[in-house]
């Protein structure tokens, strides 16, 4: 009997090309590569967020920076440190 293996509703098979040295040597290690990948994305996805939270927050920073440029900082008088 052979078994199928089941994937999570959640989870979706791919299909992902791999440079054969860096394939290998994974497996040499016994690294899990869907984990490996999965974390990647992740990283990837959260770094290009960042940049754009930082792209469209640009504006006000700024504008925050140089209030506190001009103004120092806001309740710093009452500041015990």
């Amino acid at each position: 009997m052979v078994r199928s293996r089941s994937v999570s509703p959640s989870r979706r098979p791919t299909n992902v090309t791999l440079p054969a040295q860096l394939l290998e040597e994974a497996k040499s290690l016994d690294l899990n590569i869907s984990q490996a990948c999965e974390q990647g994305l992740k990283s990837a996805i959260a770094s290009i967020r960042a940049q754009q939270w930082l792209s469209e927050n640009r504006a006000s920073l700024e504008a925050s920076r140089q209030y506190v440029e001009e103004n120092g900082l806001p309740l710093a008088d009452y500041r015990k440190f």
